[in-house]
């Protein structure tokens, strides 16, 4: 491999990482207080059966109030229930055919398929069905602990009980983890523009390709981010509690999409652009108005990740797309006039994720 190319690999290679690296602290930073919520669930459901009813191993405690609880967004009753309640029968099923029939291969089937069959006959989730059987085929298939021919029932029903606590006592907004994800995401296309509108004030290639290498590596961060919406968008429709919030989280889904086709202009512009800067000086107008462009999009990733009026961002944006013009900007450069041209493109999906409509987001930009 050539030099040129074994730097831009590695450019490559240190954008993709910091580009996974702040999606990761988003996932962290919108997922955190439920996984100490859980794993303390879980210690205090070890500590009841290991002090409280005195069992030597209570291992399947903290497994039913994890699994119940995790670092899942949705704690409704029902689901915690349903998993809690799938753990309790496949432990109860398992060691009572256990006690009868012993442990061993058709053993297992059989505790399976009862145990599956009861969870089916109980309730009509999949989740409750699927922890049992799970739980059956972890009792047959461990050696017998202490604590009595029920013990580690007793265990999965106390930790299935503090899992229910922490979510009753612990409610969560599903609107937090999408929001988090969105703000990442849409910095990344803050970055983008600001590293650009730096390459073509300068004439600097290599800041141009940075941009197009940054706006290529957070793809999975605006994949993630959809992905969270949609999810949480149809958890509140089976959610009562939280069914006040279905508009914003679909509004979710539509910006989601809205910023996805603006990275992908994004993208579009920094590869245009850096035939444009290798040609020759770009006026320095057209940096300027990128650069807007980014101070824009950063008001709007502010908003989003707080729930607030975008608003301001609005504002922002449609006095970038009055300065649209592209034979204002670049008179007499068509290459330039070029560029233009795609940014037009990008200022509008960002009007429309700020809430104007898609007609008001075209009158904005001056005619050609």
């Amino acid at each position: 491999m050539s030099a040129p190319g074994a730097l831009r690999t590695s450019a490559m290679l240190r954008l993709q990482l910091g580009s996974r690296v702040r999606a990761g602290w988003a996932r962290v930073r919108s997922s955190w207080g439920l996984v100490l919520q859980a794993s303390a669930a879980a210690g205090l459901a070890y500590g009841i059966g290991l002090y409280v009813f005195g069992h030597e191993m209570p291992f399947f405690a903290p497994v039913a109030a994890w699994l119940a609880l995790g670092f899942s967004r949705d704690r409704s009753v029902r689901r915690v229930v349903e998993l809690a309640g799938g753990v309790a029968i496949g432990v109860a099923a398992g060691d009572l055919v256990v006690h009868v029939i012993g442990s061993g291969m058709w053993q297992m089937a059989v505790v399976l398929a009862a145990s599956a069959l009861v969870g089916r006959f109980l309730d009509r989730g999949a989740l409750l069905t699927t922890q049992a059987g799970v739980q059956a085929i972890v009792i047959v298939g461990l050696p017998q602990i202490g604590g009595g021919p029920f013990g580690r029932w007793v265990d999965a029903v106390v930790g299935g009980c503090v899992a229910l606590a922490f979510a009753l006592l612990t409610p969560t907004d599903p609107r937090r983890h999408p929001r988090t994800l969105a703000q990442a995401a849409v910095q990344e296309l803050t970055t983008v523009l600001t590293v650009l509108a730096r390459g073509l004030r300068a004439g600097d290639v290599e800041d141009v390709e940075a941009a197009l290498l940054t706006g290529r590596a957070s793809q999975p961060a605006l994949d993630e981010w959809r992905d969270a919406a949609r999810s949480a968008a149809e958890l509140v429709r089976l959610a009562p509690a939280h069914r006040r919030h279905r508009a914003e989280l679909e509004g979710l889904v539509d910006e989601s999409v809205l910023l996805d086709r603006a990275m992908r202009s994004a993208r579009v512009l920094a590869r245009r652009s850096v035939a444009v800067v290798q040609e020759g000086p770009v006026p320095p107008g057209l940096a300027d108005v990128v650069a807007a462009a980014a101070r824009a999009t950063d008001d709007l990733a502010t908003a989003i990740g707080a729930g607030h009026d975008p608003r301001p961002a609005r504002e922002r944006l449609l006095a970038v797309a009055a300065a649209l013009d592209p034979y204002a900007l670049a008179p007499d450069d068509w290459t330039s006039q070029s560029l233009v041209l795609l940014l037009r493109s990008l200022v509008v999906d960002l009007l429309e994720a700020s809430g104007a409509t898609p007609a008001d987001a075209r009158v904005a930009l001056p005619e050609l």
